[in-house]
């Protein structure tokens, strides 16, 4: 079967998460995804978190389906090798520092000087403008000055973090989207290729809903909430019998209704005064302390049943045990196994988006570090001699 990106080519020059993540959704899609990495290290990814004799685990997802080319950015050669990537490809990814290719010659004009078509996704911290466009940037910064951090956490605590780089994966998305788009353009409007450039903290910044609305109309900084929905009423976590944690959402008016009646609080069920929003939301903690004391007289297999009797959404909060337990996740196929080199298995998650007819798919695990080098220089006509040379003078390997 076909793959919806079949055909469209990819060079990847980022490393770590924004860049790479980019370039993986884009190859789990059929891309031929050729990323660059230094020959003597190779992206630094590779010996983040949990290793398997010596490679990061992370690795085998974030670079499934990509070729690994390793070639030196900072020598000439390297660039000539970059170069005559770009003019065969449809996309370039990069996410170092601002000036970063301008500096080894690899800027835009010098990629698509004999490639007018290319588009090439630019990912940093601060953008290519503005005043802090110099500075260094990570997830963690873009979550900071994107305002995700100062509302995540509870209202007594100092601001946390997600568990995962959740700045750099919106980047990512956001760079495909803006990939995607761009090459629709050139389809449509002469086959002029552009720019992408996407901030991580614009992509943190543009999940804020309403907040920027509300503080321009009314003054109001949302605040830290801990595990509530701040002015949706009831949405939170709250503790079963068990010591388990479930999340309640009966926020909608008939669904609220149906909740309280679960619960055997008819009469918070008929107080015209619960019938909407406003007034939940104006005795949030009262409805909070009402549900807990519900859920804390029952086990959390009891209380999703009852939710699940009374057509409430409500959930239980999954460890990766959970994940890799739970019928559903297996039935939508995002527990995917896969085998290593040596046999053994490992699991690795699913695609998504789920397309119909051309469905993603991993073709393969993250490469060993400059394992596609000879195969990708041959197709740009460096032969065997000229191959030899570059790798003895370290530009390749």
């Amino acid at each position: 079967m076909s793959q919806a990106l079949q055909g469209l080519r990819v060079v990847e020059l980022g490393t770590l998460i924004a860049g790479p993540f980019a370039g993986r959704i884009l190859a789990d899609f059929g891309a031929d995804v050729i990323k660059v990495e230094p020959p003597a290290s190779g992206d630094p990814l590779r010996n983040w978190r949990k290793l398997h004799q010596g490679t990061s685990l992370w690795w085998l997802t974030q670079a499934r389906n990509k070729r690994s080319v390793a070639a030196d950015l900072k020598t000439k050669e390297g660039q000539e090798i970059v170069c005559a990537l770009a003019r065969r490809a449809d996309v370039v990814i990069e996410n170092f520092r601002p000036g970063t290719l301008e500096k080894w010659g690899l800027g835009y004009e010098e990629l698509s000087r004999d490639n007018p078509g290319l588009v090439l996704v630019r990912l940093s911290g601060y953008g290519q403008t503005g005043p802090y466009r110099d500075r260094p940037g990570f997830g963690a910064t873009g979550e900071a000055m994107g305002g995700l951090r100062y509302l995540t956490g509870h209202p007594d605590r100092p601001p946390a973090r997600t568990g995962v780089s959740l700045g750099d994966s919106l980047a990512a998305l956001y760079g495909v989207i803006g990939a995607l788009i761009a090459l629709q353009q050139r389809q449509a409007n002469g086959g002029k290729g552009q720019i992408v450039d996407v901030a991580l903290y614009e992509a943190v910044f543009s999940m804020l809903e309403s907040t920027l609305p509300e503080y321009a109309m009314t003054g109001y900084v949302r605040e830290r909430s801990g595990g509530a929905l701040p002015g949706i009423t009831p949405s939170n976590t709250y503790r079963c019998k068990d010591g388990a944690w479930v999340v309640i959402g009966g926020n909608a008016d008939s669904i609220f209704r149906r909740l309280m009646r679960a619960m055997g609080r008819d009469d918070l069920a008929s107080d015209p005064s619960l019938a909407d929003n406003a007034g939940r939301t104006a005795r949030a903690a009262e409805l909070d302390a009402a549900i807990e004391a519900w859920t804390s007289g029952l086990p959390l297999p009891e209380v999703l049943a009852k939710l699940q009797a009374a057509e409430v959404p409500g959930g239980r909060i999954y460890s990766v045990a959970d994940i890799v337990q739970d019928a559903h996740y297996r039935a939508r196929e995002m527990i995917k196994r896969a085998h290593l080199p040596g046999g053994e298995e490992v699991l690795l998650p699913g695609i998504v988006p789920k397309l119909s007819a051309t469905p993603g798919e991993t073709r393969w695990l993250g490469p060993r570090l400059g394992e596609h080098t000879a195969e990708v220089l041959r197709e740009l006509g460096y032969d065997e001699g000229r191959q030899r040379e570059l790798r003895a003078k370290g530009v390749i390997a």
